[in-house]
This record gives structure tokens, C-alpha cells and sequence, in this order.
């Protein structure tokens, strides 16, 4: 592999794997403690991933459970739960918190498909302006002569073959999240 269509591939990992992490967010009717990966408790003044302060749980399929470390901090991460756009209820008992998660509608559940799809579709651009950037990098390099005009040819078509493997990656996620979503 050559250090276009490397770079190249680098670049297309990092897409696919924020791609991942964006579906991973996504609140299907299955519980999925990466959903309280993007919220922050104020911890002594601090704002701090809920992870790092507790346990977090799966005993079935539609709940999690939220065992903090420090007891202390009970409330705060219940009200950190609270303000975010998660969309659900905690319910304290004084040691855990749970967090039920109801089955969306058929509604939402077509919702959470359209967000889905602006991911893939973020996804996609980002499969493709790794795709420009190592393009460019090449005719730059033919420019100064450092490469010749086939050796340009041959990285474009290689490069277009990885663009084309990523993207195939990228509808793949997709459905396979769309159907996830779409479950009852």
C-alpha cells in the first residue's frame, strides 16, 4: 500500500469509527450504556463522565442500572441524567439509579432511522474528503515532481476502490443499525 492510499485509510477508519460511535448514542428500545457516554456530572466542580463515577449495569434488556462509587454523588448524577436529551426518567432508591427504557413508537423508531441516516450520510462525506485529501496529495506530488503522472493514475484508482469498500462499509452499519432501530 502506498502512502496516499494509506493515509487514505487512516483517514476512512476514523470515520467509520465515529460513525460507530454516533450509531452506538442512538436510544433504541434496548438498553445501551454508551447512551450516558456524551453526559457529564458536576463533580466537586469538576464536569466528569458518568463512568467515572459509577458502575453502570445491564440486568435486562430494557433497564440499566447506575451504581455510583461515591454515594455522595447520588443526586448529581441523577440530575445530570435528568437535564440531558435522553429522554428518561431516573428512578433513585437511594444506592442505584435506574433507568428504564421504554419501547419507542413506531414514530420515533422512523425518527431515530432519519437520524440514523444523516450519520451514514456524515459518514460518507467524511469517506470522501479522505478520498480528495490523499487525490490532492498526489497531484501535489506529481506537481513537484516527485511522482509520475501514471503513478497518479494508478493511487486515484486505488484510492477510488478504498472510497468505494469504505462506503459500501458505511451503508452497511447503516442497515444493520436501521434494522436494530426498527425491532419491536
Amino acid at each position: 500500500m502506498s502512502e496516499y492510499t494509506d493515509s487514505a485509510k487512516r483517514r476512512m477508519d476514523k470515520a467509520i469509527d465515529a460513525l460507530k460511535a454516533n450509531f452506538a448514542r442512538v436510544r433504541t428500545g434496548r438498553a445501551n450504556p454508551h447512551v450516558l457516554d456524551s453526559i457529564k456530572v458536576d463533580y466537586y466542580g469538576v464536569p466528569t463522565p458518568i463512568t467515572q463515577l459509577a458502575g453502570v449495569k445491564v440486568p435486562e434488556a430494557s433497564m440499566l442500572i447506575v451504581e455510583p462509587w461515591d454515594k455522595s454523588s447520588l443526586r448529581s448524577i441523577e440530575k445530570a441524567i435528568m437535564d440531558s436529551d435522553l429522554g428518561i426518567t431516573p428512578s433513585n432508591d437511594g444506592v442505584t439509579i435506574r433507568l428504564p427504557f421504554p419501547k419507542p413508537t413506531e414514530e420515533r423508531r422512523r425518527e431515530l432511522v432519519k437520524e440514523c441516516n444523516k450519520y451514514a450520510e456524515e459518514g460518507k462525506i467524511a469517506v470522501r474528503n479522505a478520498r480528495r485529501h490523499a487525490n490532492e496529495k498526489a497531484e501535489r506530488d506529481e506537481k513537484d515532481g516527485l511522482i509520475t503522472e501514471d503513478d497518479v493514475k494508478r493511487e486515484k484508482k486505488a484510492i477510488q476502490k478504498l472510497t468505494d469498500d469504505y462506503t459500501k462499509k458505511v451503508e452497511e452499519l447503516l442497515k444493520t443499525k436501521s434494522a436494530e432501530v426498527m425491532e419491536i
